[in-house]
């Protein structure tokens, strides 16, 4: 599971922000929550704000991180080389000292057997700083595993006996490093597990492509439950397949039964929402069968609003998610902004700065000017909508479109 994670200097994002996924002590809707060793945590988080403001650039910043660990070990995995080109971070576009700073990183993660803290500061390209910490749930104990400063290497505890390079690259990550060369020792590959399994990033760019990640593996009890999804969600598709056209090509069809006549339809020819719940239900399945942090960006896209709170519901209700599962969105969809959908610490809020910059908070810390907190009866999508939060998306400065028209 994601514990916490923060940024600092990231595209709009200048000072550090931090999304939260540890529970806070408030009393509403505690069935929600997902219970570890290592405490309570959150299973949806969602972001609301204007556009512009940064909602993309907050769940990029932890695309950014996790593909700057994880592509150097992939590439090494295919054996193509040739496609090593170093991963370059964009800072604080809106400040001349920022484009000369690092990026800072900092993830906080949970795994079956110990929670890590892992920090990463990049410059453009380069390394400049890294270190992994780890709290094993059998001890309660917090220890160093390895720091990088610049050139300076210290390894610590099951890492110390790992030889390191003297050359490693400095756009080389020292936690790939080891992914690469020692994936068999047990802290590596526990470390690794959660990187590359128990979290993911969803894209709709190409619900096709989306598909062709999970293919082979869209059969037994996955597809059985994407089946169930799609009739729960009464969608008229009874069933789906896939018809081959070649190496890496294919489509898929649905299946409709329109009184006993089977009648099937390419993909393509059912409607845009259709098209884009085909894409995101899989990994959803997926996400709640095998417990992986699911990431996704306008997730409310094209989708009607009590289907966004039918996928909420499945990540909240602890009988369907039973392997500690988590999503997080960025939205527009105020109709599920209320007290029976979320919890006050699973909204969250970005707005610009006085310096375009990107200002997040969640929705239980924000005080008024009184410094009162929000009630947890509050009509939090009214409130939002008048401004009461900060991040109103209404418009400030009204066109005269009687200049305009006076031109014709």
């Amino acid at each position: 599971m994601l514990s916490q994670f923060s940024v600092k200097n990231f595209k709009s994002i200048k000072d550090e922000i931090t999304l939260d996924m540890q529970a806070t002590s408030i009393s509403e809707s505690s069935d929600h929550l997902l219970k570890t060793e290592g405490g309570n945590y959150l299973p949806v988080s969602v972001i609301y704000g204007p556009n512009g403001a940064g909602k993309s650039n907050v769940l990029d910043a932890l695309r950014v991180l996790v593909n700057k660990v994880l592509r150097p070990v992939i590439i090494t995995d295919s054996q193509n080389n040739s496609q090593m080109k170093s991963l370059t971070v964009q800072p604080f576009s809106f400040s001349q000292k920022t484009i000369d700073e690092p990026t800072e990183f900092e993830v906080m993660f949970i795994t079956d057997v110990a929670e890590y803290k892992y920090n990463l500061s990049i410059l453009k390209d380069k390394v400049v700083y890294e270190r992994l910490d780890r709290v094993k749930f059998s001890t309660k104990r917090m220890s160093a595993l390895f720091e990088r400063n610049g050139n300076e290497i210290i390894k610590k505890g099951e890492l110390s006996k790992l030889k390191v390079s003297e050359d490693i690259s400095d756009t080389l990550p020292l936690l790939s490093y080891l992914g690469i060369t020692y994936l068999n020792n047990e802290v590596v590959k526990d470390v690794f597990n959660w990187f590359k399994n128990k979290i993911r990033f969803l894209n709709y760019g190409d619900f096709l492509l989306e598909y062709m990640i999970w293919r082979d593996r869209a059969e037994g009890d996955l597809k059985d439950l994407i089946k169930k999804m799609i009739e729960e969600l009464d969608l008229d598709i009874v069933d789906y397949s896939f018809e081959d056209k070649g190496e890496h090509d294919f489509d898929i069809l649905t299946e409709h039964d329109v009184d006993g006549y089977k009648a099937k339809l390419h993909l393509y020819d059912e409607s845009k929402g259709t098209q884009k719940l085909f894409s995101l239900l899989p990994h959803i399945a997926d996400s709640l069968l095998n417990g992986v942090t699911l990431v996704i960006d306008e997730m409310d896209a094209k989708i009607h609003p009590l289907i966004i709170k039918y996928i909420i519901q499945r990540y909240t209700d602890k009988t369907i998610n039973q392997s500690n599962a988590q999503l997080i969105f960025t939205s527009h969809d105020l109709s599920n902004m209320n007290s029976e959908v979320f919890r006050r610490d699973e909204i969250w809020f970005v707005a610009k700065g006085n310096y375009q910059d990107t200002q997040l908070y969640s929705l239980v810390e924000f005080k008024n000017s009184k410094g009162e907190s929000v009630r947890k009866d509050a009509k939090y999508d009214k409130q939002y909508l008048e401004g009461k939060y900060g991040a109103d998306p209404y418009l400030r400065r009204i066109i005269d479109w009687s200049e305009y028209n006076e031109k014709k």
